[in-house]
């Protein structure tokens, strides 16, 4: 089947969820950008009682894991995160666009927030953060745009298991009530 632009995306495959990748890719650096050019660091700016928009810099990975170290951290992270894109994007070529597709955009967004947050860190040498929860004075660690990709993402992916568990199994006969 052709697209209208002369690309069949029966060929693609899964790989057509590659342009929500691109659009959390988009959409991350363009938010991280804003946010740098107009807040100063670590300002908070309320949004909602337990909300706030706050610039940080992360040299670590999640909740600043290794962000004390003496900066090889940078190129492991940035090592181990294009190996799992390479191997996402193989995979995505691999499945069925339709059929599977939660496992296609789970897939797509936890590539999309792991790309953002290597562009950051190839070009900046840290991820820039910026949404900050907390709750009576206790804070969860800043994110950003691609964090929340890459969470939503592995929530789809454990959904999509979970679905597909839950339809592989042969349905109980009735010997085996007895």
């Amino acid at each position: 089947m052709s697209s209208g632009t002369g690309v069949n995306t029966r060929e693609l495959g899964g790989r057509i969820w590659l342009l929500l990748s691109l659009a959390v890719i988009a959409l991350d650096q363009w938010s991280k950008a804003w946010i740098v050019r107009h807040m100063a660091f670590h300002v908070a700016h309320p949004l909602l009682p337990v909300l706030d928009l706050t610039l940080a810099y992360n040299t670590g990975a999640a909740f600043s894991f290794l962000a004390t170290q003496s900066g090889w951290q940078r190129w492991l992270l940035t090592g181990l995160a294009l190996a799992v894109a390479v191997l996402i994007v193989f995979y995505l070529g691999r499945l069925k666009a339709r059929r599977q597709g939660l496992l296609c955009a789970a897939l797509a967004l936890i590539l999309g927030g792991a790309v953002g947050n290597v562009i950051d860190r190839i070009r900046l040498g840290y991820v820039v953060d910026f949404i900050s929860f907390h709750w009576r004075g206790h804070y969860f660690p800043a994110f950003n745009v691609a964090d929340s990709s890459i969470t939503i993402g592995a929530g789809l992916l454990l959904l999509d298991l979970w679905r597909e568990g839950r339809g592989s199994r042969p349905p109980r006969s009735a010997q085996e009530d007895n």
